[in-house]
């Protein structure tokens, strides 16, 4: 995930400003994206006609609304943040979930059937599964470099030209959600077809996850790592 790379060495360079900024824009961006996708599509019907989509969203406004307010109440980086960004984590997810089930929304189960049925075909296949953890380590250890160097590059952009972390963020929040932008329209175009609800629960629960994940365990990893360096 682009939000983890960026967040982590950041933080790893004391630009714990860079890494929140980083996460309200790309949050902002995911959703912004989102309702374009939406629109795109012509789904908004399927929202309107959806109360478990409906309490997703709210949820997914919080993860927008939290770190700006905490921009606005000008508080600090502690590591006492963590176990409360954990804690809301597993609350609001418990909440997403039990929405669906009240609701009787079984389209997002069909959709993690679907996800398990084609992990399952993958684990048969030992000869891609082999090449697949291959690839994994090859892509963790570039992105490690790529990640050390754009550390390297956010401080010498902080501090020899001045350049304020909250934009500095704000530019990173745009670069890291564009595969969310693919992911959105992608799903709702491979269900136009047969379900238009199971595309638009399938975008919508990709954007509560990037967000989530961006608000809750990215940054919280970004704190930790902030309190160590500092």
């Amino acid at each position: 995930m682009p939000e983890l790379l960026t967040v982590f060495f950041s933080s790893l360079q004391g630009l714990f400003g860079t890494s929140i900024f980083n996460i309200i824009s790309s949050n902002v961006i995911n959703f912004i994206q989102y309702i374009w996708s939406i629109r795109l599509n012509k789904n908004e019907k399927v929202i309107k006609r959806n109360r478990a989509l409906k309490i997703e969203l709210i949820i997914i406004i919080s993860t927008i609304i939290i770190p700006i307010a905490m921009v606005m109440s000008n508080i600090e980086a502690e590591i006492g943040i963590v176990p409360i960004f954990i804690l809301l984590f597993i609350m609001l997810y418990y909440l997403k979930t039990n929405a669906y089930k009240v609701y009787k929304m079984h389209a997002l189960s069909e959709i993690e059937e679907r996800k398990i049925k084609e992990e399952k075909k993958w684990a048969k296949n030992k000869k891609k599964a082999v090449l697949t953890w291959i690839q994994l380590g090859i892509t963790g250890v570039a992105l490690y470099i790529i990640g050390n160097l754009l550390g390297n590059t956010l401080d010498v952009l902080s501090s020899r030209f001045n350049i304020p972390q909250a934009i500095i963020g704000i530019v990173l929040g745009f670069i890291t959600s564009i595969p969310e932008l693919i992911t959105f329209i992608e799903a709702q175009r491979n269900h136009e077809r047969r379900n238009d609800e199971q595309g638009v629960i399938e975008a919508t629960s990709n954007l509560f996850t990037s967000n989530m994940l961006n608000l809750f365990i990215i940054e919280s990893i970004g704190i930790v790592t902030y309190m160590i360096v500092i």
